[in-house]
Parts: C-alpha cells; sequence; structure tokens
C-alpha cells in the first residue's frame, strides 16, 4: 500500500526545502491553530500540525466508507427515536457513570415534557483504520463514530491544496493532479442551512456553542462562513452565556440577547469537564427548545461507546433499521469485534481474557476527544482492579485493530524535521436533516485522513497526537 514517493523519503535536501515550502503553503491556505499560550486569541496563531506527505489510502476501502455513510446516518437517527433501544442499552453504564446518567436524564425529562423541536440535524463523523490481515489484504473497520462537535472538517477543506503544492516542489504533478477534492465545511453548513431553512424564521440566527477555550476556532470559523456566505446569521456564545442570557418563550422558542435561534450547533459539551451545575442548567433550556440542535441529546447518546458495542449483537440492526437487509450488511462489514463488559458470565469470560492477552484489546470508555483508551499493560492493571466491580460495565472491549505503517514526515512548530512510522485513520463526515418523520438529506460530507506516529495509541489532533493529511488514492 505504498504511495509512489519512497524515492524523494530518502533525499533530505529535498524533503528540507518541501518542508519549508509546506509551512508556507498552509498559512496561506489557513491551515491554522491558535497557540497552548494565547488559546483565546488571534494576535499569534500558527499552522495546525500536518503531514508532509500525503499518504496511500486503498481506494476500495475508500469508495466502501462513502457508500456506507448514508446508512449510517439513518442508523445513528434511528436509534435516536428508539426510547426502548437507549434505556435498555444503557441501562448497566448510566448506574455507574454519571456523565451518561446526566445526560439520559435530560433525554427522560424532554421526552416526558413533549419535544418541541420538530427539524433534526445530524453531523457525525465515522472513523476507520485499515486492518492488515495475516494474508496482508487491507480492511476497513470502524473505529467509532461521533455525534457531537466531529471536527476539522473546515482545516481538511483546506489541506489538500497544501498537499498538491508540496507534490509539485517534489516534482511530482502528475500525482498532485490525483489527490482529489474535498470540502466537508461545505457539506455541513449545508445541513445547518437546511435546518435553519426548515425552522421557518429569517430572522433567526445559527449559534455555535463553544468552548470557554478556543484554540481551533479557524476549524469553525471556515463552516461559519459558508454560513455567512449564504445570508445567514451566526453568533457564537458559550454554555455560561446561555444560562446568563438564554430564556424560552411561551412556544419554546429560544432567544439569546433578544435573538431568536434557530439551530444550536454544538462544538462543546462532548466531555465532563464541560460541564458544572450550570452548564447542566443551560443544556436542559437548550434541549427543552424548539430550536433545532445539532446534536439534540438523544443523538448524543447514539454515539456513546455501550451503543456501538449493542449494534455489534446479532439481530441489533435489524432490529434498527427493518427492511434494509443491504444496509445492514454494509455497516455489519465495518464492525470489528467488540465486547460487552456488564456483569454476568460472559463479561468475566472477556475480562479474562483480555487481561491474559491485553495486546489483543482496546478497553474504551464513554468518552469523546480522543486520549481516553487504553492499551497494553495500562489495560491489564485498570481491568485487574475493576474486573469484579459493576464499574467495568462503564467500559466496552474491542478488537485491537493492526494497519501497516507507512513513513512520513509529521510537521508540527517548534518540532524537528524528521521521519516517523505512522498510521493512519479515515473520517467520513455524514450529514442528514429530517422534518417530523421525512429525510430531506441524506449525504456524505467530505473525508478527514489523520495520521500519527505508532508509538502513540489513542488521541486526535486536538489532543495533539494526530496530524492532518490527505488521502492519496492507491
Amino acid at each position: 500500500m505504498a504511495a509512489p514517493w519512497e524515492d524523494v523519503l530518502r533525499d533530505e535536501a529535498a524533503i528540507r526545502e518541501a518542508a519549508s515550502v509546506a509551512v508556507d503553503a498552509a498559512l496561506l491556505e489557513g491551515v491554522l491553530m491558535r497557540t497552548e499560550g494565547e488559546p483565546n486569541a488571534s494576535d499569534v496563531v500558527n499552522y495546525a500540525p500536518f503531514t508532509l506527505l500525503p499518504s496511500a489510502v486503498p481506494s476500495a476501502l475508500f469508495e466502501q466508507a462513502y457508500t456506507v455513510q448514508q446508512d449510517f446516518n439513518l442508523l445513528v437517527d434511528a436509534i435516536s427515536q428508539n426510547k426502548e433501544f437507549l434505556e435498555h442499552t444503557l441501562a448497566s453504564t448510566i448506574k455507574v457513570d454519571d456523565f451518561t446518567a446526566r445526560l439520559f436524564r435530560i433525554h427522560m425529562q424532554v421526552l416526558e415534557e413533549g419535544l418541541a423541536q420538530s427539524v433534526f440535524l445530524g453531523i457525525n463523523r465515522s472513523d476507520y483504520m485499515f486492518d492488515c490481515g495475516v494474508d496482508g489484504t487491507a480492511a476497513l473497520k470502524q473505529i467509532e463514530i461521533n455525534t457531537i462537535a466531529a471536527s476539522f472538517g473546515g482545516l481538511t477543506s483546506r489541506t489538500a491544496a497544501v498537499h498538491g503544492q508540496v507534490l509539485k516542489v517534489l516534482g511530482k504533478s502528475k500525482e498532485a493532479l490525483r489527490l482529489l477534492p474535498n470540502n466537508p465545511s461545505k457539506g455541513l453548513a449545508s445541513g445547518i442551512a437546511k435546518a435553519w431553512e426548515l425552522y421557518g424564521s429569517q430572522s433567526a440566527v445559527v449559534m455555535f456553542l463553544v468552548e470557554e477555550v478556543q484554540r481551533n476556532i479557524f476549524d469553525q470559523r471556515c463552516v461559519e462562513n459558508e454560513l455567512w456566505n449564504r445570508n445567514i446569521r451566526v453568533i457564537r456564545k458559550r454554555f455560561r452565556d446561555v444560562f446568563e442570557k438564554g430564556s424560552l418563550d411561551d412556544a419554546r422558542r429560544l432567544y439569546m440577547d433578544g435573538q431568536e435561534v434557530a439551530v444550536v450547533y454544538y462544538r462543546e459539551g462532548y466531555v465532563p469537564k464541560n460541564y458544572d451545575q450550570q452548564n447542566w442548567e443551560a443544556r436542559l433550556l437548550l434541549e427543552r427548545s424548539r430550536a433545532v440542535k445539532c446534536p439534540d441529546i438523544a443523538t448524543q447518546l447514539a454515539g456513546t461507546k455501550k451503543v456501538q458495542q449493542e449494534l455489534s449483537r446479532p439481530g441489533t440492526l435489524e432490529r434498527l433499521l427493518p427492511g434494509r437487509a443491504e444496509a445492514v450488511a454494509r455497516i455489519r462489514a465495518t464492525f470489528a469485534g467488540l465486547y460487552s463488559l456488564d456483569m454476568g458470565e460472559e463479561g468475566d469470560k472477556i475480562a479474562a481474557a483480555a487481561i491474559a492477552d491485553p495486546n489483543r484489546f482496546v478497553l474504551k470508555p464513554q468518552r469523546e476527544g480522543g486520549g481516553n483508551n487504553l492499551y497494553g499493560e495500562e489495560l491489564r492493571q485498570v481491568l485487574e482492579k475493576i474486573r469484579d466491580s459493576p464499574e467495568r460495565t462503564s467500559y466496552i472491549l474491542m478488537d485491537k485493530i493492526k494497519p501497516q505503517p507507512a513513513m512520513n514526515y509529521l510537521l508540527r512548530a517548534h518540532s524537528p524535521l524528521q521521519v516517523s512510522e505512522c498510521i493512519s485513520e479515515l473520517g467520513i463526515f455524514g450529514v442528514y436533516v429530517r422534518q417530523g418523520k421525512e429525510m430531506v438529506m441524506n449525504k456524505a460530507a467530505g473525508h478527514l485522513l489523520r495520521t500519527k506516529a505508532i508509538e502513540h495509541a489513542d488521541g486526535g489532533v486536538a489532543a495533539g497526537v494526530a496530524v492532518l493529511d490527505t488521502p492519496y488514492l492507491v
């Protein structure tokens, strides 16, 4: 699965020149992040970390990932509407995981009151690795699906141009022409715009719900600017602002500073540290409102690891997607082995197997955002500690995927230029909009390739481990 630039990797002078061109190209294209020292100001910015060269991706697996995305959109939407399935699946998790329990309580409270929201917008990203079999053939295996605050659709829209420039400088103009156009920021904005339009108020705004620390603001601005280009007004607010200034009228329309809000696009709210008591109250206010939430709380719960594990059980997909045998087959083909750690004989057996052979598995808590999974010796130690405790039910086990590494240079500000053995993860963005029971939009909206050195087990770009990349189809 090698890309056609093995020769270049050995030419130090050419690599140094290409790296210098690459960094300037990234700055010119707007592949930017704020700095750690000044995370809330744009006076000083730097390039977001990225690979010097595009990485080889098998074209058949790339197409498979795109083809199955509409199926995953339908599946996430079906789960979000299935109260019994969420209740049954998360029953053991909510006893031991306070964060999931609080989300679930809000979900139930909103259903009891009756949903004010009639338009539903889903923006997700399904992440895969290429598992290398014993015979050397690669298979597409899903790592997870992110149903809240799926990031880097903006910056990745600008990364292919950088890699195209690098390839030209290295004398690979023909190869540069083969890099695929990719603009998730436009695709994500089209979903938000459709939801805004169906909400039905020309004067209403789209609210980006953002974190206190906003290093990744340029990624969000790419999507935001696409909305401004459609003459849709965007405001940026934090949970704290919603708590202090948000209100609902009698029809449960949401107002911020006197402006009606049509769509709430979450770029925050996916990990426990995002919440104090005020923020939980703000979240409840948003969920009770008529505004289109992206995601609503049921869709956030649909993205939990426990749900992912339950989907791998025989018969579950068929129940959630009745009469869609082909979609079920396409989805199931991407699943790696997933195992429940619920209390009982089944959970005991798999816990014992993982303690005996920890390198076969990944231990996953119910968390988004990268940097949370456990591997190897650390996995064994944690499982030994909790094997007889209900606490183990807040995790799932997954077969460890073993991709074929490739050599590349990872460009990071203030870091030495050195070649690394790397593995990549492919994400496909999905967007869907449903009005009542009618699906009015369902599409794949672009891709994201992230690459990391093999010594780093876990973590995304924002977590500081993986870097942005561009697929070169082989």
